[in-house]
C-alpha cells in the first residue's frame, strides 16, 4: 500500500447494511482509541509533576536568571549573561517566569509531555490507524517519561519534541486531504513548515520535522503520488511556514538592535568553538556520561524499537517505501545529534523520540510477527519506566542525593546582606537562584566559561576589581579540566577573598573586606521534608 493509499483508506467503507455495520465498528474502536490516549496524556503529564517538588536544575536556573536579566546589545544577544540558546526558548522561559515563577515552566513541560502524546497518536493513526494510534501512545509515554532520562527539569528537548512530532503529523495530514481539499492542504503544509520551525527555535538541533515533511513530499512527487504541480504547492506553503518563525526572530534582532552575527554565534557559531574545547580537555567525564547514556538507551527500550525498525526495513520499504525513507532520515539526523553533541547528557536520549515514534507507527499495528515484537517491547518499556518512576520517588523521598547545590546556595543567602553578589566557579546556575543574589559574571555554565573565558582572565580581572562579588563558590575543584588549576586565579582569591565555610562539599569564599556569617546548610536534610515543614 503506498502512502496516498494509506492516507485515503480511511474514508473508503461499503455501503449497504454490512457497510453500516463497517462504520459502526470503526467508530467503537475509534472511541476506545481516543479515550485510551486521552488517558495517556494524563497520564504522561502526571508524570512529570514530582519534578514540580524539586528545586531548579542547572539549566533551568541559568534560563531563568538569564530570562529577567534579558537586556539585548549589539554584540551580546542577552545582555549581562550568555547563553547559546535561541531567543524563542528564553522567551518561553520569561513568560513562564512572570506567570507563576522559575517552577511554572515545569507545569509547560507537563502540558507538553500530554502534546507529545496526543500528536504522537494522531501521527501513528495516519500511518497505522487505530492498533497503531493505541500502541504508539502507550510507547511515547513510556519512553519519553522514563526517569532515568529526565524526570524533573523542562528544558528545549521537552518543550520542542512536541512540536517535531505535530510536524510529523501536519505533513501526513497535508497529504491525506490533498485530493478533497487543496486549499485545507496548503493551509495544513504551512502549519507543518512553521510547527517545524518552532521547535528549531526551543532546541537549535530539533530539525527533524522539516526533514521527515521534505522527505516526505518529495518522496511522495516522485512516486507520483502527488503531482507536481501540488508539490510546488505544498512545498512553497511549507517553506513560507517555516520562514515565519526565522522572520519574526530576525525582526525582533534588528528591533533590539542586535547584530545579526551575534544572534547566529549565540545559536549555531558557539557550538563549533565549544566542541572543540571539549575534544582538547579531559575526555573522562564525557566518556562516563556517554556509557550512562549507552545503558539508559537500552534500559528504556529505545534500542529495541530504533533495531526493530532497522532489521525490517526491507519489508517497510516494500509497503511504505515514502514513510521509510523519511523515518529513516530523521534517525540518522537526530542520531547524528546525540553523537556530535559531544557532552553525553542523559536529555539527549529525548532527541531520538520522534524516530521512536515514527518506528512504534510503522510497525506495532502490523497483525504479524513484526507488530507483535514491538508491542512487546512496548510492554518492557512500561515496565522499565514504572520501575525508574518508583525508583526515583524512593531515592529523593529518603534523599540519597538531596539537592546540595540549593542548600549552599541557599545557605548563603541566609547568611548575605543586601547588595552582595555570588560567582560560582563551575557553572552552578542553580547555587546561584537559590542563593537569592545576582552574579556579575557573564557565563552561568561551565562549557561558555571554558570557551569563551579560556584563561580566566575576564573572571580574575572581576575578582580583582572594584566590582568583585561578595561570595565565590568552588563548586568544582579548580583543576578540573587543566589538571594544573590557574595560579592567576589562586593569587586573586589569596589576596581578596578567604576561605569561609564548606557548603556541602563547595568551598566558600568571602571577601576579606566584608563580615557575614558562616553559611551552615543542612547537607543531609531529605528536600521533601524540609518543604513540608
Amino acid at each position: 500500500m503506498t502512502t496516498s493509499d494509506l492516507a485515503h483508506s480511511r474514508n473508503r467503507l461499503p455501503g449497504g447494511p454490512d457497510g453500516r455495520l463497517a462504520r459502526w465498528s470503526e467508530a467503537v474502536a475509534r472511541s476506545g482509541t481516543r479515550r485510551l490516549v486521552a488517558i495517556t496524556a494524563v497520564v504522561a503529564m502526571l508524570m512529570r509533576f514530582p519534578g514540580l517538588l524539586w528545586p531548579l536544575r542547572p539549566d533551568e536556573a541559568g534560563f531563568t536568571l538569564v530570562a529577567r536579566h534579558w537586556h539585548p546589545e549589539p554584540d551580546s544577544l542577552y545582555g549581562l549573561y550568555f547563553v547559546d540558546r535561541p531567543p524563542s526558548l528564553i522567551a518561553l522561559v520569561r513568560l513562564s517566569d512572570a506567570i507563576g515563577g522559575p517552577l511554572f515552566i515545569r507545569v509547560i513541560g507537563a502540558l507538553a509531555a500530554a502534546l507529545l502524546v496526543l500528536v504522537a497518536a494522531r501521527t501513528a493513526y495516519l500511518v497505522g490507524g487505530d492498533r497503531a494510534a493505541r500502541w504508539t501512545a502507550v510507547g511515547t509515554a513510556a519512553v519519553a517519561g522514563n526517569t532515568m532520562i529526565d524526570a524533573v527539569a523542562a528544558k528545549g528537548e521537552i518543550l520542542g519534541i512536541p512540536l517535531v512530532v505535530a510536524s510529523f503529523w501536519l505533513a501526513l495530514e497535508a497529504l491525506r486531504v490533498l485530493p478533497g481539499s487543496r486549499r485545507a492542504a496548503v493551509l495544513l503544509a504551512f502549519a507543518a513548515g512553521l510547527t517545524g520551525t518552532a521547535a528549531v527555535g526551543l532546541k537549535q538541533n530539533m530539525v527533524t520535522g522539516l526533514v521527515f515533511g521534505g522527505v516526505l513530499l518529495l518522496g511522495s512527487a516522485l512516486r507520483r503520488e502527488v503531482s507536481w504541480p501540488g508539490f510546488a504547492r505544498l512545498s512553497a506553503a511549507a517553506l513560507a511556514g517555516a520562514a515565519v518563525p526565522v522572520a519574526a526572530t530576525v525582526a525582533w534582532c534588528l528591533a533590539a538592535g542586535v547584530h545579526l552575527h551575534t544572534l547566529w554565534y549565540a545559536v549555531y557559531g558557539f557550538r563549533s568553538d565549544a566542541l572543540e574545547v571539549i575534544k582538547t580537555g579531559s575526555a573522562a567525564a564525557p566518556f562516563g556520561r556517554l556509557l550512562l547514556l549507552a545503558v539508559i538507551f537500552v534500559a528504556t527500550g529505545m534500542l529495541a524499537v530504533l533495531v526493530l525498525f532497522l532489521r525490517h526495513l526491507p519489508g517497510l520499504w516494500r509497503s511504505e517505501p515514502v514513510l521509510t525513507v523519511a523515518t529513516l532520515a530523521v534517525l540518522a539526523v537526530d542520531g547524528a545529534g546525540v553523537v556530535l553533541g559531544g557532552s553525553y547528557w542523559r536529555t539527549y536520549l529525548l532527541g531520538l523520540v520522534p524516530a521512536v515514534v515514527l518506528s512504534l507507527a510503522l510497525l506495532v499495528g502490523l497483525p504479524d510477527r513484526r507488530g507483535v515484537w514491538m508491542r512487546r517491547v512496548i510492554g518492557v518499556a512500561v515496565a522499565s519506566c514504572l520501575l525508574s518512576l518508583v525508583g526515583w520517588v524512593v531515592n529523593n523521598q529518603f534523599a540519597v542525593e538531596p539537592p546540595t547545590e540549593t542548600y549552599t546556595g541557599q545557605a548563603i543567602g541566609a547568611a548575605s546582606e543586601p547588595g552582595d553578589t555570588i560567582v560560582v566557579f563551575g557553572g552552578r546556575s542553580d547555587i546561584v537562584i537559590a542563593s537569592g543574589l545576582e552574579s556579575p559574571y557573564a557565563y552561568l555554565w561551565s562549557l561558555p566559561m571554558r570557551t569563551l573565558d579560556p584563561g580566566l582572565d575576564r573572571l580574575v580581572a572581576l575578582l580583582d576589581g572594584p566590582h568583585r562579588p561578595t561570595w565565590f563558590v568552588e563548586s568544582i575543584p579548580f583543576e578540573s579540566w587543566t589538571g594544573t588549576g590557574n595560579p592567576a586565579l589562586r593569587d586573586v582569591l589569596d589576596r581578596h577573598y578567604e576561605p569561609h565555610g564548606d557548603g556541602c562539599g563547595h568551598r566558600i569564599y568571602l571577601r576579606n573586606d566584608v563580615s557575614r556569617p558562616v553559611p551552615e546548610p543542612d547537607c543531609g536534610a531529605s528536600w521533601l521534608w524540609s518543604m513540608a515543614q
